[in-house]
């Protein structure tokens, strides 16, 4: 590992990346990043966001040289690690996700709906291209990817391609936070497990004692993402699994309330996005602001330079401290196969991510929670990969928020048609970004 560092953002024009360029602020005593490279296709998003990022940094003091392209050969030559945060057919693409399944009585959700299904479609052929060109431009860099859908990215490349990778997500960290502060513990000992956006907590200890018990004895729901409206989970259910649910469940456990609940809505999440993201790049327009404003909380990436740039500053100063990815499982779990992608602590260090294992694991619900979803998400990347439409299918019918043929194939080739530019393993002859 070089002394002096180059970090590529790809997807650099995304309204994030004020959030990871402030965790490069906070740990640049121990990160001697010299160069900062910010990839985006999106002349105008890179324009604002990224000059922003120069105010920020040179505010900071940092001696950094940044560079603005949509060149990916100038983002990836040399680099030490790659942080993708990537979006095909951006924020109109998830509305078509979110509104289109409607039509068909479906959840799209954007990453355990079957609008995650096809931001997967869209994202892993452009992701494979990426780990192709890191292989012979930086086969030595780590690529921490926190593009949606973020454990079956993880699940494709780590088995389609030979890059350094781990996947991420704020909410595992925005879930330790709020049980620490919630049972006032200082350094708990927090066995957390699942598939990403699929996961629970089922140990919590400090000091010789179990807390989980206290947890669900009180209902203890951890905090929900503001990204997604959230009811939380009633203490009988929370006991009733024996583990505390991320947020995310509630697309499962709650799957015809939530259903009701879209179908009222007035605008989709997407929708409010777009809102919501013109007003933060007309914040970032202001030449006088040098730091990241609140309003990006609101956005759903709250703590992402904590968890991103945390976890690069424990691959290059070798830290070996426990963080939760997305990785392979290894062994790590006993009832998951080796090569699947699950979302588990870590112990991480110069050498990479060491899973903990979680021996004797005995939650049923949980095992055949996740070997169901994992089974969509197996078929899921076997369909991205190929372009077979018998795996698509089947992947849909193993995804509880769809699991109806007739819904299923009639949403599929609905998505599929609006979404052509980008699904060049559908569409051979088309292009993709």
């Amino acid at each position: 590992m070089n002394t002096k560092l180059k970090i590529a953002i790809i997807g650099a024009g995304s309204t994030y990346t004020p959030e990871l360029i402030e965790g490069m602020i906070k740990r640049k005593d121990v990160l001697p990043i010299s160069e900062l490279v910010l990839m985006d296709i999106d002349e105008r998003k890179l324009s604002i966001v990224g000059s922003l990022s120069e105010r920020m940094i040179e505010a900071a003091g940092l001696s950094c040289r940044v560079i603005k392209t949509d060149n990916l050969e100038t983002a990836l030559t040399d680099a030490d690690f790659v942080l993708a945060q990537m979006r095909v057919g951006k924020l109109p693409a998830r509305v078509l996700d979110e509104t289109i399944p409607l039509k068909h009585n479906l959840i799209g959700q954007e990453t355990c709906g079957i609008g995650g299904f096809f931001k997967a479609m869209r994202t892993i052929p452009v992701m494979l291209q990426i780990a192709k060109r890191m292989e012979e431009l930086c086969p030595d860099a780590w690529l921490i990817n926190f593009s949606n859908p973020a454990g079956i990215i993880t699940e494709a490349l780590l088995n389609h391609s030979k890059v350094k990778m781990l996947g991420l997500c704020n909410v595992p960290y925005n879930m330790f936070k709020s049980i620490r502060e919630t049972l006032n513990l200082n350094q708990p000992d927090i066995t957390y497990l699942g598939l990403n956006h699929l996961s629970w907590i089922t140990a919590i200890e400090e000091n010789g004692q179990d807390y989980l018990k206290t947890a669900l004895d009180m209902g203890l729901n951890s905090e929900a993402m503001k990204n997604i409206p959230s009811s939380g989970f009633s203490k009988e259910l929370v006991q009733m699994v024996g583990a505390i649910p991320s947020s995310y469940l509630e697309y499962y456990y709650f799957k015809e309330k939530k259903l009701k609940l879209l179908h009222e809505s007035e605008l989709t999440r997407g929708q409010q996005c777009i809102q919501i993201e013109e007003e933060l790049l007309g914040i970032y327009e202001d030449s006088e602001l040098h730091a990241k404003p609140e309003l990006l909380s609101t956005r759903g990436g709250a703590n992402y330079s904590e968890v991103a740039i945390s976890l690069v500053d424990a691959i290059y100063n070798d830290k070996q401290e426990v963080h939760v990815v997305n990785l392979l499982n290894n062994g790590a779990l006993e009832f998951m196969e080796d090569n699947d992608a699950v979302e588990v602590c870590a112990v991480i260090g110069k050498d990479g991510a060491k899973p903990v294992p979680v021996p004797g694991f005995d939650n049923r619900h949980i095992i055949d929670y996740m070997r169901m979803v994992k089974a969509y998400e197996r078929e899921t990347v076997s369909a991205a990969v190929t372009g077979s439409e018998d795996a698509a299918m089947r992947a849909l019918l193993m995804n509880p928020l769809v699991a109806d043929y007739n819904a299923a194939y009639d949403c599929f080739q609905e998505l599929k048609e609006v979404h052509k530019e980008y699904l060049p393993q559908f569409f051979p002859a088309v292009r993709t970004v």
